[in-house]
């Protein structure tokens, strides 16, 4: 099976695309080119690759993949950086409702060498 690669752009706006691709050379220069003109990146070029991960399984890369598209700004950050303490508590609500219950919002359940950009990071997530 072939390995899919899980990725985080930099768009010219200062926003962030978090997209699912099996050639990441490719498909950075596809983003740039503007090869799709109704997608996210085509009218925030240049974009910049800035994290990466690849998995052996296409489940666990569609898993991340959306799990990461639904995070904050703050939190897509902190695992750019490599601050990967700070995972579990931006995954923490803040919103009246679950800030005063205590409730968690989804956060990572298992361990996973991540990449900012092409530096390979190493990652063990003990979070619940």
């Amino acid at each position: 099976m072939k390995e899919l690669t899980v990725y985080i752009l930099k768009c010219a706006d200062d926003s962030y695309y978090t997209g699912l691709t099996n050639n990441i050379e490719r498909r950075l220069l596809e983003h740039n080119e503007g090869k799709y003109p109704l997608s996210y990146t085509a009218i925030r070029n240049p974009v910049t690759l800035v994290w990466q991960n690849t998995f052996k399984s296409k489940y666990e890369a569609i898993h991340w993949e959306k799990k990461i598209k639904g995070w904050t700004r703050l939190k897509k950050e902190a695992l750019i950086t490599g601050k990967y303490s700070l995972l579990h508590d931006l995954s923490v609500c803040k919103n009246e409702t679950h800030y005063s219950n205590k409730v968690s919002c989804s956060t990572p359940h298992h361990a996973s060498t991540w990449h900012h950009a092409s530096t390979p990071l190493s990652m063990t997530d003990g979070s619940t």
